[in-house]
């Protein structure tokens, strides 16, 4: 698992761009993770998927109700990754109302996940593999936070908890 001070691994992952916007086409564009990273402070926080219920209803709409706070508290930009599709993804992101506030970026085939080592395994109930429920503060490409929730757990990776530890 990925550790406080360490780089962000090199991978891609996808964001469903909405409008048309120089250097990105419509629909599924991929981002380099460290170059996004770079020069910037970024909240990211992963969770099982799009469209479960904790998820959908706490995880998210905490970060969008948050967005201005962390922004003003230092957060250049705030990603929500998920092991979903970039259509996916950006379905949930109009459904959330994260235009303009949360990135909601695509990791399809958990390349990005497992290099965090924050990978879960939960075939067993029809989802395959799936990133751990977590958040973090990366600063120019670098973890300075890492909350990850125990299993089944809801208490140190909402937006709240990442605010907290910003001031």
């Amino acid at each position: 698992m990925i550790k406080e001070g360490e780089k962000l691994p090199d991978a891609t992952l996808f964001e469903y761009v909405e409008d048309d916007r120089a250097g990105c086409t419509i629909g599924p564009n991929s981002f380099d993770v460290r170059e996004q990273t770079a020069g910037k402070r970024v909240a990211i926080f992963g969770l099982p998927g799009a469209f479960t219920p904790t998820c959908s209803a706490k995880h998210v709409p905490g970060y969008v109700e948050h967005a201005e706070q962390l922004r003003a508290a230092g957060i250049d930009e705030i990603w929500c990754v998920s092991v979903n599709d970039a259509f996916v993804m950006g379905a949930w992101g109009r459904d959330q109302h994260t235009s303009g506030k949360v990135r909601m970026m695509a990791d399809g085939s958990a390349a990005f996940t497992r290099a965090l080592g924050l990978e879960q395994d939960l075939s067993a109930r029809g989802m395959g593999v799936r990133s751990l429920r977590y958040a973090m503060v990366v600063d120019d490409g670098v973890v300075k936070t890492l909350n990850v929730e125990a299993a089944g757990k809801f208490e140190v990776s909402d937006a709240a908890s990442i605010l907290a530890t910003l001031s």
